[in-house]
């Protein structure tokens, strides 16, 4: 074997890594939970929010940290706005569980503490997976989703977040 092929294998020298190097913040971050479901109404008009939680340190977001509560339909909505208006591919929801939803049911369907925690679980891989792409990160609509109270679904679709006003 030749020295030149011994050289080619050797490890690159490299600093050595202290306490904040190795425990410190990452360099880019985006953390994203759904946490705390909760179950309100009733009847018909009964329905399951979770908590969606971010952190981040990505400059592309104006809010460093948020906590919003969104239903299934927000999630919902947020798929077929990207699906319509951007160039990603949008991973699938968890199911709607329809034949949960019929009456007469011996359980309590849709509302059972599983159920529910399976769709979060779904809902947040959903949203991370989403959330980390690129180019949806220029989506206003997932910038609304994610970090204002109230979602504005007369907002008019598209890029907005370096033409529209208070989106820099």
């Amino acid at each position: 074997m030749s020295d030149t092929a011994v050289a080619d294998t050797r490890r690159l020298n490299s600093k050595p890594q202290d306490l904040t190097d190795a425990y410190g913040p990452p360099s880019n971050f985006l953390e994203i939970d759904i946490f705390n479901p909760q179950t309100v109404g009733v009847g018909r008009a009964r329905f399951t929010t979770y908590e969606v939680r971010m952190r981040t340190n990505l400059p592309i977001f104006k809010l460093k940290e948020s906590c919003v509560r969104r239903r299934y339909s927000d999630f919902e909505w947020l798929k077929n706005e990207l699906e319509r208006d951007s160039k990603i591919v949008v991973p699938p929801l968890p199911g709607k569980a329809l034949k949960r939803q019929l009456p007469f049911r011996g359980d309590e369907g849709i509302f059972e503490e599983s159920f529910i925690e399976e769709r979060r679980q779904g809902l947040e891989q959903f949203i991370n997976k989403i959330a980390g792409h690129p180019l949806a990160q220029n989506e206003r609509c997932l910038h609304m989703f994610l970090q204002e109270e109230a979602i504005d679904r007369n907002y008019v679709p598209g890029k907005g977040l370096l033409c529209c006003p208070g989106w820099s």
